[in-house]
């Protein structure tokens, strides 16, 4: 909640405060997850259900909860406050860096932050590279080395679509998602939308705020934000399907296991997979637009004259941009890439803090072959550094990953899903990822959980084939 705050209507000179109070709470939190009566309770609740089978919510329950225990024990209660005192003033330097296109102000934070994130890692150990430890953090059973050997296929294949779309001849006229988009009316149809497709608004809120976010205090509590430009239609409703679909599968966990393992979410990976899903694989759909355009229409006069294939066009155009949150779903991967690489190389120490602009500048120009025009839109554009999130990024990509296999399985099973959102019907998406997905919780480790879904391991090509077979379509490829 004081998080939530932060980020939505807390007063700007609260930071100070606020860090205090986040950096309390945390080292409580962090103490008695790592009391040694803690650790007895769980090796009393071992020998209790010695007898469990391993694949069981009760071993899985056990299983998480030492796993929590250890991870606790290897961290200083004196670090965890450290870092949560550390990044709520960071919070503040970046946005007035970000605001002031100036890296030099937030460099300092940055650094700061970075010492810690190693000393982080240093706690809690690793193999092979510092990241493997902060990586495991977000995506249990995740290595740097398996992560590189899974985006290198995924790269090229992106790169290669980019450029053909380029080199089509058929530019998209995305024109008519410009005009008057009152925000008010964009409010609306984002909350009759997110509802429509599921978000219980009894059990959650939407709100806006300058950076998109989800954050669920728990099943029955689950806040959203989203933004709003009232000169152009999309950013603020694609944004709420993404958090929406955050919001469902906080929703859709064992509310009587809340506070347990089998209570929580899996991994940000299969997070964001239940996001992308949503946003892009249902939102950008035909048949989503089939029920939804007419009302849309209804609310938006600069829609009125507009086509539904144009519009769909429209809003699956594929156009290199500076911001991250702001990309198409084909070059969306590409910034996370370069987030990745720049992570690593800030984390072993290869690359200084003082050097990030012109290493971000660098790689972004070899990727999009655009140049950011200043820190802003490049290296300052996302608050995850601010906040410590080292090995978060990476994430987002996983996501898509699972999101294209989880979505064929659940195709697979129930026909022609197109034809459903075309007649207004989502309960049965909903439903199925409620029961595969939402309700598992960390039952399986990630990977296992989309293997045990899906019947495959996790593996790029299904991704790479969907956006092969939109894109072609879209671009006449």
């Amino acid at each position: 909640m004081l998080g939530w705050d932060q980020e939505t209507y807390m007063p700007r000179e609260a930071a100070e405060l606020r860090g205090n109070q986040l950096a309390m709470i945390s080292g409580l939190h962090h103490r008695r997850q790592a009391a040694t009566e803690f650790r007895d309770l769980i090796g009393a609740a071992d020998d209790e259900n010695a007898d469990a089978a391993p694949d069981s919510v009760v071993a899985a329950n056990l299983r998480e909860a030492r796993r929590d225990y250890e991870l606790a024990t290897k961290v200083p209660a004196a670090l965890v406050e450290e870092k949560a005192r550390t990044t709520t003033l960071a919070r503040r330097a970046w946005a007035e860096g970000r605001e002031a296109n100036d890296f030099a102000r937030f460099c300092p934070w940055f650094e700061k932050i970075i010492d810690i994130a190693r000393r982080m890692a240093d706690a809690l150990g690793y193999d092979e590279h510092p990241y493997d430890a902060l990586l495991d953090k977000y995506e249990q059973g995740a290595t740097t080395a398996q992560l590189q050997q899974l985006f290198a296929p995924l790269r090229d294949a992106h790169v290669d679509l980019v450029a053909r779309i380029q080199d089509s001849g058929r530019p998209v006229d995305a024109s008519c998602l410009r005009g008057a988009f009152p925000a008010d009316q964009q409010d609306a149809f984002a909350r009759e939308v997110t509802k429509a497709i599921g978000f219980d608004y009894d059990r959650g809120r939407l709100d806006t705020t300058v950076h998109p976010f989800c954050m669920g205090v728990g099943p029955t509590d689950v806040r959203l934000t989203t933004r709003y430009d009232p000169s152009f239609f999309g950013d603020g409703l694609f944004s709420a399907l993404h958090e929406a679909g955050h919001g469902m599968y906080e929703q859709g966990v064992r509310r009587d296991d809340f506070g347990l393992p089998s209570g929580q979410s899996c991994s940000l990976g299969i997070h964001e997979s239940q996001s992308r899903l949503w946003e892009n694989l249902v939102g950008r759909s035909r048949g989503f637009w089939t029920h939804f355009y007419g009302t849309a229409q209804k609310r938006f006069a600069s829609l009125s004259g507009v086509s539904l294939d144009d519009f769909l066009r429209a809003i699956n155009e594929v156009r290199p941009s500076f911001i991250r949150v702001d990309a198409d779903e084909v070059t969306y991967n590409l910034h996370v890439f370069l987030r990745f690489e720049l992570e690593l190389a800030l984390i072993s120490g290869d690359l200084a803090v003082a050097d990030l602009p012109d290493a971000w500048n660098e790689k972004f120009e070899q990727s999009f072959r655009l140049r950011p025009p200043n820190d802003a839109k490049g290296c300052l554009q996302d608050i995850h550094w601010s906040a410590g999130l080292f090995g978060y990024f990476p994430t987002y990509t996983l996501g898509n990953v699972y999101a294209a296999q989880i979505y064929n399985k659940a195709r697979a099973e129930l026909g022609d899903l197109e034809a459903a959102f075309a007649r207004g019907e989502f309960t049965p998406l909903r439903s199925w990822l409620n029961r595969e997905i939402h309700e598992r919780g960390r039952q399986y480790l990630p990977h296992r959980l989309v293997e045990k879904v899906t019947g495959a391991v996790p593996q790029p090509q299904p991704l790479i084939d969907q956006l092969e077979s939109k894109y072609g379509a879209v671009y006449g490829l």
